[in-house]
């Protein structure tokens, strides 16, 4: 029995600093653990902002280049039918968003939601401006009749988005 207390004597403070110790340690390599994982982040951030601003920044030029005033001063050169001009007019706008759909994997999913709606009310707008027109219209009367819808809109979509994106950028930055 007196062997068992002495043995306990030692066995307990022992088995305090050990427990101490371990304590220690494990803190110690928690700290560097989180350490090492902001390192990690922060190099990532550095990676990451540059691009996620590039792909607003082609966003925007992109809704800037599909806004009717800029799409068809670009492309009209009057020797078009009205039906010809829809589809250079569509087929740029697809080609324009094809070329930047990337991009939203860095922005936020409503403020893509408003820039693939804009480009698609666009789109519905022109197939909407030609279905009136008649069949001998030229591509003057499709910009003319073009420009006076767009006017007629009290919200316009592409500027809403936008504005949209350039709201999320100033938050982001």
């Amino acid at each position: 029995m007196e062997l068992a207390i002495e043995f306990g004597k030692l066995l307990i403070p022992a088995a305090a600093v050990l427990y101490a110790m371990y304590l220690v340690v494990k803190s110690f390599l928690d700290k560097e653990l989180t350490k090492h994982h902001l390192e990690i982040r922060g190099r990532s951030i550095e990676t990451i902002l540059p691009n996620r601003l590039h792909a607003y920044e082609r966003i925007c030029l992109f809704l800037e280049r599909i806004t009717p005033d800029n799409l068809v001063v670009r492309l009209n050169n009057g020797q078009y039918s009205a039906r010809e001009f829809q589809q250079i007019l569509l087929n740029e706008i697809r080609e324009e968003y094809n070329h930047n759909v990337s991009q939203q994997m860095y922005m936020s999913e409503k403020s893509w939601d408003l820039v693939k709606s804009a480009k698609e009310d666009l789109i519905l707008m022109i197939n909407d401006v030609v279905s009136n027109l008649p069949q001998e219209a030229t591509s003057i009367d499709l910009a003319r009749k073009l420009f006076e819808k767009a006017g007629e809109k009290q919200v316009d979509p592409i500027q809403h988005a936008l504005r949209e994106v350039k709201n999320e950028i100033r938050q982001a930055f």
